[in-house]
């Protein structure tokens, strides 16, 4: 894919983050400050149905804020920032999590992986610096990670060392030519992104970055883990099929995202 043209108007590239909130009152201003400021033009912070505040958080600390009434899952809110993203006409989108589990100090390693390198897709990897045992991730997340990355980069022909990063950046005409609002609404819509990387032939980077578990991070429970994984396996099963001409989907077929 790999096609960054930069828009006539302007004198340089548009940088934004999206970032999904779920009552992250306490740790939400935490994570906007944490973005270096020189680096990002717009911060649009999608709050998914809180009801502790975080909205009003994010807009004090100078975030644009979309709200959603009701939550619509981690996907949905993505797709409400990524939305809002193209319309700011951004050229390179960022994806930081509300509740500060990943470093936003790291993004302008991500903007340069897209601005300068011509990266559709980047993605983050918590298993290169060798700390993610060191900095409390869980054993059973850490070898069952590995574990799924490995048969997920055989099943999509991908090579990436960490599937289940939640960091994330996407160039502005990646995100203007995938169906993303066909996709998940939940946790495996970065999964289904990764898909649709696949099928656009996307240039996929990644980006090393500290391994953040503590109290303040949100974490999925062992079992909706478990149930995020299957519904992954079924996912790239599906994909499988339709690229060997068993089951074709038409979400696996190149068209411009539904206006």
């Amino acid at each position: 894919m790999n096609n960054h043209q930069q828009h006539p108007a302007k004198n340089k590239p548009r940088v934004v983050v999206v970032m999904p909130a779920y009552n992250v009152a306490s740790v939400v201003k935490k994570a906007i400050e944490s973005l270096p400021p020189n680096a990002i033009d717009e911060i649009f912070v999608v709050d998914d149905g809180s009801h502790d505040g975080t909205a009003e958080a994010a807009r004090a600390a100078g975030a644009t804020v979309i709200t959603h009434p009701k939550n619509r899952g981690y996907g949905g809110a993505q797709k409400s920032g990524y939305l809002a993203a193209i319309a700011s006409e951004a050229d390179a989108v960022v994806l930081v999590h509300g509740d500060n589990q990943y470093d936003p100090s790291y993004a302008p390693e991500f903007i340069r992986k897209i601005l300068e390198d011509g990266c559709d897709i980047v993605a983050g990897t918590r298993m290169v610096l060798g700390d993610a045992l060191k900095n409390n991730m869980p054993v059973w997340k850490y070898y069952p990670i590995r574990a799924t990355t490995l048969i997920q980069n055989l099943m999509l022909g991908t090579k990436i060392t960490d599937y289940h990063d939640g960091y994330r950046a996407y160039s502005g005409s990646f995100l203007k030519s995938v169906p993303f609002d066909m996709l998940s609404n939940r946790f495996d819509f970065d999964f289904d992104m990764m898909i649709q990387g696949v099928v656009y032939q996307a240039k996929i980077g990644e980006v090393p970055h500290p391994t953040r578990y503590s109290d303040e991070n949100s974490q999925l429970p062992f079992g909706k883990a478990v149930a995020c994984q299957l519904t992954i396996f079924k996912s790239a099963f599906k994909f499988l099929l339709h690229r060997m001409g068993l089951n074709q989907a038409p979400i696996y077929r190149k068209a411009r995202r539904s206006q």
